[in-house]
């Protein structure tokens, strides 16, 4: 498994956690950049690949002005992850294996509106077109790409955000917690490893049949 992302020390750490780590390598790379990606795949000499997972993101607010985060949200979550697939198709197409896989990580706020979230809102409903298109377009080198829609997890992102809230509101933590669940019917967040484990099903060998398509994992809180 090849590992890339802008803080090396947090690759590092998730490899330490991979069965075999000295089977895994990790680079740094900013998905922003053009040729990045690529020159994680030189260093390795990778000469093809079975499966991408695209998961390299930021959140936030973002406010119009000279201090506005758009391009940098935009930026990363749907021009980086454009150019990440774009730049690892051609060492997919080159696998033996029957079908390939592309597993790009969306959002549950590709779906709805929230003030203040316009970038993060715009990257990550832009990624689901992103995806049929590419789906589309790659179907006949049996490369299958599909997009996850996560609602709430049990991050440091989503705890920013909790934490955001309860500034907002002059609550506490926990309280701007309790009232994040009220619209979710389960009443709890989603762990990683429900996420990592659905990824896996998705790259696995078992499914041959899924691409194009956007799964919503949200803990019912959003039931198109």
């Amino acid at each position: 498994m090849i590992l890339c992302g802008r803080n090396l020390e947090n690759l590092e750490e998730t490899k330490t956690k991979l069965k075999n780590p000295e089977n895994h390598s990790t680079h740094s790379c900013d998905i922003r950049k053009t040729g990045d990606v690529q020159s994680c795949l030189d260093k390795t000499n990778t000469k093809s690949l079975y499966g991408l997972v695209a998961n390299a993101g930021v959140g936030g607010e973002n406010t119009f002005g000279e201090k506005d985060r758009w391009r940098e949200i935009i930026e990363t979550n749907l021009t980086g992850t454009y150019q990440t697939v774009q730049e690892c198709l051609p060492y997919l197409k080159n696998d033996a294996a029957s079908y390939k896989k592309v597993v790009i990580l969306s959002s549950i706020l590709a779906r709805l509106g929230v003030p203040g979230y316009s970038a993060y809102c715009a990257s990550k409903a832009g990624l689901l077109g992103l995806t049929r298109s590419l789906a589309a377009e790659h179907s006949g080198d049996k490369i299958l790409i599909n997009a996850l829609c996560p609602g709430w997890v049990n991050t440091k992102m989503a705890w920013e955000g909790v934490e955001g809230f309860a500034e907002a509101l002059n609550i506490t933590k926990e309280e701007a917690y309790q009232e994040a669940m009220k619209p979710v019917p389960l009443g709890k967040m989603s762990e990683p490893e429900e996420i990592a484990q659905f990824v896996g099903y998705l790259l696995s060998e078992k499914q041959n049949s899924l691409t194009g398509q956007t799964i919503d994992i949200n803990n019912g809180a959003l039931m198109p």
